[in-house]
């Protein structure tokens, strides 16, 4: 791939005419190996190239600088945040200081990227989703096959949350602050009565309008269980319906 190529996909994926994924005709999402190719290309070819802003100074490759200009209709509020080259940002966007979203990523119309959040590399991010503070939405490029970090339409991402390792999160789910979702992640559905994990062909995903927030299980073994150990665990307490916001649904749940 030659650098004017490169230039042309960067190009592409900033005005959302290519995606890093996207949902099949049947809703599962794939990952477009060209892009991500692509884009590991960029590290490949560019060049170390120092740069600042103000009296910082940074030192990154010549084909991923930040956005410029930054792209119409997203308010990004002065303080420290970056948009990498290549990302794709929707009108009605929002980011507050400092977040970062990087090259490949995807964020819809009408999102709020909080303080101190992260969207990884080649992320999908929905409309209208709430990234909360210190959010960290994981990237992945490598394997090239491999499906990203999906967070679909209405989801709210409480502080401190973390989902990584290719976790879908369907419509309007709610995760509640501290969350911590990966692919060996079990989320326990007491609603009904059931476990949800990946497997080698299908990624975690956390199911529609679910409230998941942090809980624990005992830990097996009598060595753990003499001395009354517990492991973390993300627990579904309830489903949001028609009429219930994101607040309001987490807050019920907490009581």
């Amino acid at each position: 791939m030659t650098r004017e190529e490169i230039v042309a996909l960067l190009g592409a994926l900033e005005r959302g005419e290519v995606r890093a994924a996207a949902p099949d005709a049947d809703g599962n999402w794939v990952a477009n190996a060209a892009v991500k190719e692509g884009i590991l290309a960029a590290f490949r070819l560019g060049v170390e190239e120092s740069s600042e802003a103000g009296p910082l100074l940074f030192r990154d490759r010549d084909t991923l600088p930040p956005r410029r200009p930054l792209p119409e209709g997203v308010r990004v509020v002065p303080g420290g945040t970056a948009l990498r080259r290549g990302a794709f940002l929707a009108k009605g966007v929002v980011v507050m200081p400092p977040a970062y979203v990087n090259v490949g990523a995807y964020v819809d119309e009408g999102s709020m990227i909080d303080s101190h959040a992260l969207v990884g590399s080649c992320a999908q991010i929905g409309k209208k989703v709430h990234l909360s503070a210190a959010a960290q939405v994981g990237g992945v490029l490598e394997p090239v096959g491999a499906v990203p970090v999906v967070i679909e339409d209405e989801v709210f991402v409480g502080g401190g949350a973390g989902i990584y390792e290719g976790v879908r999160v369907r419509k309007r789910a709610v995760l509640a602050a501290g969350v911590i979702l990966t692919a060996s992640s079990v989320v326990f559905d007491p609603v009904n009565e059931r476990e949800l994990r990946s497997t080698p062909d299908r990624p975690l995903v956390i199911p529609e309008g679910a409230v998941v927030v942090p809980g624990s299980r005992r830990a097996t073994g009598a060595w753990a269980e003499a001395r009354g150990l517990s492991l973390s665990a993300a627990v579904i307490v309830k489903y949001r319906d028609a009429k219930t916001d994101a607040r309001t649904a987490l807050e019920s749940a907490l009581r």
